[in-house]
């Protein structure tokens, strides 16, 4: 691990790589900011640049900077205008949000500051300790075990799903893994379901794919439902915390980074269920009196869910960069970009590239700091931002998105794609549907049909499921992530059908 750590300090203190942590936190921050865009939207605009840069290590922490920076960021319109940022800073909005109305917005930002750097260095620390773990099983991992483990990834897409949404999610992901069969097959060279199209041959763009169902909504959105932002209001200061609160809140950061950082390993899990568990964990155990000022500005109800969300960031890399599996819609953008730039995420990552690796984690150390030294004093300009009306946002925002889609591919079929699933996706949306399972099920289609091809042929046919014990053992799980929401909504059906007939 030493000698990883010094690789990976190595590539992330060169000028380039300092750079991009830099930069990455800043545009995380200032677009975590504005309601209504995510890291998701932002991180499939910046994929072109990412990978034009032509370093894998300073693409991924460029793009990295971007999603916990922009977690970091988004609690600020959650406690000023109660308008989250961000979905995992909705939680932060309870508490923060009647602390500023109680005019203190200057402490509520920076408990929310300290208690964000604290989660994000913690969920670093782990990460450098349990990543290795995970990543030792690798010399057992061939194509059948990895066919098994993408099973496990769509298995989990129940998780991107709302209360009675799984349909829809399940629905969803077939979507995807139909996309994904556009193009040259695995087994034959030859094109499928191209329409007779040359320049869909290669298939889906998976840029064109990602802005279309991110990007792109949400300025149709801004059109669609124009709202003008409200002004940051009257000027932020007092910024200090006494050392009783300091002494209140620690235990709080100290549970929330560990919880967060284990939810965030969860495939499917992510920030914005790490952030509300953490709330609630903490809300209950609680005294009585404490209790009562929750939901009233009280200072763990805001410290928990920021101290969660940023843990649960860099916990969702350890499935995407150990097993390659997404931990939430904004990694599996992420998987997208490093498939992008021909780097294999999963088991044999540290061993084949430990440079990416290792630079990576070390600059989420680095990165986390620059946002604090950066969000603390900042904190008070910074906010003017949320003074923008959203609707000066939509020529941006098409701008980059439509500029990425060419360049991407460098043909104008792909305008045409990016605008006709663009507006498919912002239906969907208005449908409620969720969008993150169909880019998870087109992402992971292709590394499972390559991988079900390799196992095919080696072990001639299907065999290699129950030759293999551990193949066998992960679908097995795969098969139990799939009935148990079933199971669990039919349970709460039956409960309530017992509790209407008792009445």
């Amino acid at each position: 691990m030493l000698e990883g750590l010094l690789i990976g300090l190595q590539t992330a203190m060169s000028f380039q790589n300092l750079a991009m942590v830099i930069a990455g936190c800043l545009i995380g921050t200032f677009i975590g900011m504005l309601p209504g865009l995510g890291p998701m939207s932002i991180i499939a605009i910046m994929i072109p640049v990412a990978i034009s840069l032509g370093d894998p290590s300073a693409a991924l922490i460029l793009l990295a900077g971007v999603y916990y920076g922009a977690i970091f960021g988004g609690s600020t319109s959650s406690i000023l205008l109660n308008a989250p940022g961000v979905a995992g800073t909705v939680a932060s909005s309870f508490d923060g949000y009647p602390m500023a109305k109680q005019g203190k917005a200057g402490k509520a930002l920076t408990i929310a500051a300290i208690s964000s750097f604290a989660g994000g260095t913690i969920g670093a620390i782990l990460l450098m300790i349990f990543a290795p773990m995970l990543s030792s099983v690798a010399l057992l991992f061939h194509s059948a075990e990895y066919f098994a483990l993408m099973v496990v990834g769509l298995s989990a897409i129940a998780a991107f799903a709302g209360t009675g949404q799984v349909a829809k999610a399940i629905l969803m992901t077939v979507f995807g893994l139909i996309m994904a069969t556009v193009g040259e097959g695995t087994l034959f060279s030859l094109p499928r379901f191209t329409g007779g199209i040359m320049d869909l041959q290669t298939g889906f763009g998976f840029i064109t794919l990602a802005m279309a169902m991110f990007a792109l909504p949400e300025a149709l959105f801004l059109v669609l439902k124009p709202k003008a932002a409200d002004s940051a209001g009257a000027d932020i200061k007092d910024l200090r915390i006494t050392g009783k609160e300091s002494r209140a809140i620690a235990p709080v950061i100290g549970r929330q980074s560990l919880q967060g950082f284990f939810i965030g390993v969860l495939p499917g899990a992510g920030a914005t269920i790490a952030s509300f568990l953490g709330y609630a964990v903490e809300r209950n155990l609680a005294s009585k009196k404490e209790q009562a000022e929750f939901g009233n500005g009280s200072i763990k109800g805001l410290a928990a869910p920021e101290t969660a969300n940023n843990a649960a960031c860099t916990g969702s890399f350890v499935p995407l960069l150990t097993l390659g599996i997404p931990g939430s819609g904004t990694t599996a953008i992420l998987l997208g970009a490093l498939i992008a730039l021909n780097v294999s995420p999963g088991p044999r990552l540290m061993i084949d590239e430990p440079q990416i690796f290792w630079a990576v984690i070390m600059s989420m150390f680095i990165g986390n700091l620059v946002l604090l030294i950066l969000n603390l004093p900042l904190i008070p300009y910074i906010a003017k931002i949320l003074a923008i009306p959203r609707n000066f946002l939509i020529p941006f925002i098409l701008f980059f998105t439509l500029m990425g889609a060419y360049i991407g591919q460098n043909n104008a079929t792909e305008l045409l794609i990016l605008v006709g699933f663009g507006v498919c996706a912002t239906a969907l949306k208005f449908a409620d549907y969720p969008l993150a399972p169909l880019l998870i099920g087109f992402i992971l289609g292709g590394m499972l049909e390559d991988n079900l091809s390799r196992s095919m042929q080696l072990f001639d046919g299907i065999s290699f499921i129950w030759e293999r014990p551990m193949t066998l053992g992960l679908l097995i799980i795969a098969a139990i992530l799939i009935v148990l929401p079933s199971f669990r909504a039919r349970r709460a059906r039956l409960r309530a059908e017992g509790v209407a007939d008792g009445d």
